[in-house]
C-alpha cells in the first residue's frame, strides 16, 4: 500500500472561513475525509503547521521513508528557501499543490521555492489540486 503524506502550510487551517471567494467554503478536515474514502487503496496522512521550521521538521521526517509527499506551503511558497532546501536534501518525491492559481493573483506569488525542487505542480483547480496530486502518484 502506498504511503502519501499532504503537509499544508500556513493559514489552511482557516480553509472554510478565509477568503471562501478564492479557497471554498469546505474545511480541510472534511475534505480529507473524502480523500481518505475515496483513495481507501493508499495510506493518507495529513500534517499542517503554520510553522516554517515545523514544516521542514515533517519533510526530514517523512522525506526518506514515504512514497510521496503532496505540499501546500501557502505562503511560504514564496518566501522559503528552506523548505526548498528540504526538498532537495530529501529522497521522497514531492508535489507542490495549490488551490488556486497563483499566477492570477499579486505578482509576488509568482515566484515558487519549491518548484524547482518537485515533481511536479498543480495549481488552480480548487481542493481538487489535492486529488490531481494523489492520482500522480499511481
Amino acid at each position: 500500500m502506498k504511503k502519501l503524506i499532504i503537509i499544508n502550510g500556513p493559514n489552511l487551517n482557516l480553509l472554510g472561513k478565509r477568503e471562501p471567494e478564492i479557497y471554498g467554503s469546505q474545511t480541510f478536515e472534511d475534505y480529507f475525509e473524502n480523500l481518505e474514502s475515496k483513495y481507501n487503496d493508499i495510506s493518507l496522512e495529513y500534517y499542517q503547521s503554520n510553522i516554517e521550521g515545523e514544516l521542514i521538521d515533517k519533510l526530514q521526517e517523512v522525506g526518506f521513508s514515504y512514497d510521496g509527499i503532496i505540499l501546500n506551503a501557502a505562503a511560504y511558497t514564496h518566501t522559503s528557501v528552506g523548505i526548498g532546501d528540504a526538498i532537495k536534501g530529501i529522497e521522497t518525491p514531492v508535489v507542490e499543490v495549490h488551490i488556486s492559481n497563483t499566477f492570477s493573483r499579486e505578482e509576488f506569488r509568482h515566484q515558487s521555492y519549491i518548484s524547482p525542487n518537485a515533481k511536479g505542480v498543480i495549481l488552480g483547480f480548487g481542493l481538487k489540486s489535492y486529488d490531481l496530486a494523489i492520482e500522480s502518484f499511481n
